[in-house]
């Protein structure tokens, strides 16, 4: 058991994608993090909140759950500069929420419930708005991380244009702890847009919806979000504009015009919510390739994609034939990661490794030589 008066033994609920830890350390620094790691506490994966620990493949073994949800202070907000640093543990809601009042956000909008912000640079998680704001690695400026030793290392700083070392937060964003643990991040940030609105457009086919998606890519329109939600040979596109509400009022008409179809429409609740359904996955692709992909999910798929950017979300009631869907997208850099599945399904989460996979390999090794860190959460095993 480690030596921190903030440790317990670990239970049921605290398992990792079906493996349970025999204690839960919850420390409430950076410093503790480390002494963690120092005093060897043997396989060590850290959590959030929990919401996306089933994103990745189930460790091989698992001794120390870190729990990090206590690392949650705001350490500063440098408004003049759209700046903020916060620690990991720090929940995105609530980040927004003080960002707020000085009219400025965090260009991120995953999901899940009670996300944090150390889990969401390990999983890499995003959401609709990523067409506007980009993802993690386009928004995460600096971030200090633990590693296996217990040594501290540190990448970027406090300003947009800092290009001193190396870009570690690029490293860490979906490794999944697998290199060291995030404990602060450095975000840049965004005016809140003063007004938004939509306009709802329906989709009769899968050649239509790739009709749509390359008029709107190829128009000077600057959406939001351009969110496809799909089943059953058929979807309804959202487009979201945020801006001046002149300019709101303008684009909407505008792309209403240029579709030659829709209304406009409010927002619903489950817009940018990820699918239902026993299995999720996340499906990349070539977004030329929108028709093809959605024609090679099964027909009963309650399906999301972000579709200018070639990202969707595919709700299944089994995993099925993945290692086809795998095949049937391959040819326009697709892939297909398993994000939920029931525990002990034994689903390969991430499918075939990459030509790169041998850099992968050396990186593990140089960072965490003896795979103390989350070990085989990775694709190959790592």
């Amino acid at each position: 058991m480690t030596m921190l008066t903030d440790a317990r033994p670990g239970t049921a609920g605290d398992a990792v994608a079906g493996v349970m830890p025999t204690e839960v350390v919850r420390p409430g620094s950076a410093q503790e993090v480390a002494e963690v790691l120092r005093a060897g506490a043997g396989v060590v994966v850290p959590v959030g909140s929990g919401s996306k620990v089933g994103w990745a493949a189930p460790p091989t073994s698992l001794d120390t759950v870190l729990d990090l949800s206590g690392m949650d202070r705001i350490v500063e907000h440098t408004a003049g500069d759209l700046v903020v640093i916060a620690e990991a543990g720090v929940r995105l809601a609530a980040l927004q929420a003080q960002l707020a009042a000085s009219g400025q956000m965090l260009g991120l909008d995953p999901p899940e419930a009670g996300a944090t912000l150390g889990g969401i640079v390990s999983a890499n998680a995003s959401g609709p708005r990523r067409l506007r704001y980009g993802t993690v690695r386009d928004l995460l400026i600096g971030v200090t991380v633990v590693l296996a030793d217990g040594t501290t290392a540190r990448s970027g700083g406090k300003v947009v244009k800092n290009v001193a070392g190396y870009d570690l937060g690029k490293l860490y964003t979906g490794a999944h702890g697998s290199l060291g643990v995030v404990v602060s991040t450095t975000w840049r940030l965004h005016p809140v847009p003063p007004a938004r609105g939509a306009v709802r457009v329906p989709v009769e086919d899968p050649d239509t919806a790739g009709r749509f998606i390359q008029l709107l890519a190829r128009s000077t329109l600057t959406p939001s979000a351009v969110e496809l939600a799909w089943q059953g040979g058929a979807g309804t596109l959202v487009v979201l504009f945020e801006s001046i509400p002149e300019s709101v009022e303008a684009q909407s008409q505008q792309a209403l015009t240029l579709l030659g179809a829709g209304e406009s429409a409010e927002l619903t609740p489950d817009f940018g919510q990820r699918p239902p359904g026993e299995v999720l996955l996340r499906i990349a692709f070539e977004p030329y390739a929108l028709p093809a992909v959605l024609r090679a999910l099964p027909a009963a798929a309650q399906v999301t994609v972000s579709a200018v950017t070639g990202v969707a979300y595919a709700g299944l009631a089994d995993a099925g034939d993945l290692a086809g869907l795998r095949k049937a997208i391959a040819p326009y850099d697709g892939s297909a990661v398993v994000l939920r599945a029931p525990a002990g399904s034994g689903v390969d989460h991430w499918g075939p490794v990459p030509d790169s996979f041998a850099l992968m390999q050396r990186v593990k090794e140089r960072f965490d030589p003896r795979r103390r860190l989350s070990p085989g959460r990775l694709l190959g095993g790592l």
